[in-house]
């Protein structure tokens, strides 16, 4: 396996809470050996589960990408992407797909970002 980003796209069986999908997400993505954590966020309605990037290096951390672990009995499906070879790279298409599709730049959105307390990353 070559070294690529995978988004993991994850849902929870029915009856799953929001509160516990979002724990064991976060339980699947704390996990190191599937490689390095890119990008992870949760949906804020039904179905409840998430998505998350793996910047994956070898064989072994893609065996344990397509083991569910704590997702055991969720819709789970890993894709990997075409550009996003590394973690630097996924990071590289946000300013790269702001710039060219959305015509502005992560500093100008930050210049017009009002405040708002559920912005955790405005917080010092």
């Amino acid at each position: 396996m070559s070294r690529r980003c995978h988004l993991v796209y994850a849902i929870a069986p029915e009856g799953v809470s929001a509160r516990k999908a979002n724990d064991l997400l976060n339980e699947y993505v704390e996990d190191r050996r599937r490689g390095i954590s890119v990008f992870h966020d949760h949906f804020t309605a039904k179905p409840h589960g998430g998505i998350a990037v793996w910047e994956v290096r070898d064989e072994a951390e893609g065996a344990l990408l397509e083991n569910p672990g704590p997702l055991e009995g969720w819709d789970v499906r890993s894709h990997p992407l075409v550009y996003a070879l590394t973690a630097r790279g996924f990071a590289a298409l946000v300013d790269f797909s702001l710039e060219r599709f959305a015509g502005t730049s992560l500093a100008q959105l930050e210049a017009e970002e009002e405040a708002d307390p559920r912005f955790w990353w405005r917080e010092p």
